[in-house]
């Protein structure tokens, strides 16, 4: 259980308002103060899980995955995750948590079968310009391929299974239903 809270506690880091504002630093991360703000897993869909937590007293709701594969391995990369996420203020943000920081300005370009979708980059994560039209590609889709410029000017590409991504988002629209 241990790998589970730890893998979706990083999708709510991934997830966190750096995506509304990822150009601000960001505050230092407050202990939580009772379980209710503690992750909760709305479900594992096929390669994908659905999570919620509580942000500021409102739900928050969030989609993940881990890429299956990554090339080239770079010594001491982190885990590299995908993640949707369902705020009131703000609806499919997409992101992806790099496992290494970006050079500053560089641009990550996710394929998902045929269309190429553009993120833009903030410290060890990417954003995607536009989540809706991601989103919509993932329900389609059956694989994700992130290329992006990796340390001393290395292609890096990540490649994230799509399988469940439907029922996993499915369920973080129910639990976070648009207002």
């Amino acid at each position: 259980m241990r790998p589970f809270l730890r893998l979706v506690l990083l999708a709510g880091v991934v997830a966190t308002p750096a995506v509304a504002q990822p150009h601000k630093a960001a505050a230092p991360a407050k202990p939580a103060s009772s379980a209710s703000n503690a992750p909760k897993q709305l479900g594992k869909f096929e390669d994908w899980i659905a999570a919620t937590h509580q942000e500021s007293g409102a739900a928050v709701c969030y989609a993940f995955t881990r890429a299956q594969s990554s090339a080239p391995s770079l010594p001491g990369r982190g885990e590299v995750v995908l993640t949707v996420t369902q705020r009131p203020a703000g609806r499919d943000a997409v992101a992806i948590s790099a496992g290494f920081p970006y050079a500053q300005g560089a641009t990550v370009t996710v394929q998902v079968d045929q269309s190429g979708h553009d993120f833009y980059t903030a410290g060890r994560n990417a954003f995607a310009r536009d989540g809706k039209a991601l989103v919509s590609a993932f329900q389609k889709g059956s694989r994700a391929i992130a290329r992006s410029p990796g340390p001393k000017d290395q292609q890096v590409t990540d490649t994230f299974s799509l399988s469940g991504f439907s029922a996993a988002y499915a369920a973080t629209v129910k639990a976070c239903p648009p207002k």
